[in-house]
C-alpha cells in the first residue's frame, strides 16, 4: 500500500533579484535570491509546520493550523498564473504556480 499525498499549492514570483514562494494551503511565505534556495526553504518551513503542527508544541491547535489558508488574492493569482502556465513556461515571466506532493507516513 502506497502512502496517500498531500497536494500543496505553491505561487512563486520574482521581483528585484528576489524570489518569494508562498505555500498556500498553510499561508507560509519564504524569500531567496535563488528559485533553487527558495523552494528548498519552503520545503524545510512546511515539514517544520506540519511536524509542530502534528505531534509537536502546536499539536491542541492542529486543526486550527492545518486549516489556516492564504487570502483568496493569492488563490486567484494561482490560478490565474496556472492559466498563463500553459501558454508559456512557468517561471520564465517570474512567476510560477506549482502543486506539490508531500507523501503522508506514519509517523
Amino acid at each position: 500500500m502506497q502512502p496517500k499525498r498531500l497536494l500543496l499549492h505553491i505561487l512563486g514570483s520574482r521581483q528585484d533579484g528576489q524570489w518569494t514562494l508562498l505555500c498556500l494551503d498553510f499561508d507560509l511565505a519564504v524569500q531567496s535570491a535563488s528559485l533553487e534556495d527558495a523552494e528548498a526553504r519552503l520545503k524545510s518551513q512546511i515539514k517544520g509546520y506540519l511536524k509542530d503542527a502534528l505531534g509537536g508544541d502546536d499539536v491542541e491547535h492542529a486543526r486550527t493550523l492545518l486549516r489556516r489558508k492564504a487570502p483568496a488574492r493569492y488563490w486567484a493569482m494561482y490560478y490565474l498564473y496556472s492559466i498563463l502556465g500553459h501558454f508559456r513556461r512557468n517561471g520564465r515571466n517570474g512567476h510560477i504556480s506549482r502543486h506539490e506532493p508531500i507523501p503522508m507516513v506514519p509517523a
